[in-house]
């Protein structure tokens, strides 16, 4: 369904497309600033304390100051002008000291998704900080798309099973348990992983590629895609949906009837 998408710049709200913001600033010269993006369920936001908290943890990181107060008013009034409907709602505080938040249509999401592998060193300096600073993400996501997948899987240049660009990454080890990297690999911490790792019992670590590649089954998951299937990784086929990624999707949707609710 497509929603009229709004914005709110420092407070100020219009269509999308009549929105501005005052330059220079350097969030758009230098893509110096952070971002979350929270999914909305009939116009309720997902985990909203976990996402303002972790917005928070960003800006901390690279000494950028932030309005939480401000951040939550200006929310509030762009939720009621929007109402009810499903949809994403994006946050962006910029260097030059915009407060940007913007209520986007969902991207059209496929029932699986194909990976290809690339190779990424995590930047030590930003690790954990949901920066602006997306381009070698995107990038990557080019490259595998290049080579006939639909999303990257990064992986260090040692071999270690890091992330997709914008969601992470669980799989079926050989006893059947379920595995996925641990943040001190160089990875986002993604709220929907939190909640399926609360949900299950999950073996975190720092995981070689060859332990990926031998899986049978494995998923992505984030607040946008929630949990997606992955059909095969550098053109090898994955189970989907397999009985472990359903039990995924299971436990996260009971964990979205705990944690979406009114503001």
């Amino acid at each position: 369904m497509t929603v009229t998408e709004i914005a709110s710049v420092d407070g100020v709200i219009s269509p999308t497309t009549e929105a501005t913001i005052t330059l220079p600033d350097d969030g758009l010269y230098r893509g110096d600033g952070v971002f979350e993006v929270i999914r909305l369920y009939e116009g309720h936001p997902f985990a909203l304390r976990e996402h303002l908290d972790r917005l928070e943890r960003s800006a901390a990181a690279i000494e950028l100051p932030v309005d939480r107060p401000a951040v939550e008013r200006e929310l509030d009034a762009l939720l009621e002008a929007f109402g009810r409907g499903d949809a994403q709602l994006r946050i962006v505080l910029t260097r030059g000291g915009r407060r940007i938040l913007l209520i986007e249509n969902m991207p059209a999401m496929a029932s699986t998704v194909r990976l290809a592998t690339v190779t990424y060193q995590p930047t030590v300096i930003l690790t954990g900080v949901k920066s602006l600073s997306y381009a070698a993400n995107m990038q990557a996501t080019r490259i595998a798309q290049a080579r006939g997948a639909d999303e990257a899987l990064l992986v260090r240049a040692d071999g270690v099973v890091l992330e997709a660009p914008t969601s992470t990454i669980f799989w079926v080890s050989p006893e059947g348990g379920l595995r996925t990297p641990s943040l001190g690999a160089g990875i986002l911490e993604s709220i929907t992983r939190s909640q399926i790792v609360r949900a299950l019992h999950v073996e975190e670590g720092e995981f070689d590629i060859g332990d990926l590649l031998g899986t049978h089954e494995a998923f992505l998951a984030s607040t946008v895609r929630e949990v997606q299937p992955i059909a095969s990784i550098d053109g090898r086929q994955l189970e989907t949906p397999g009985p472990r990624t359903r039990e995924a999707a299971d436990a996260f949707q009971r964990s979205l009837k705990e944690t979406v609710a009114p503001l």
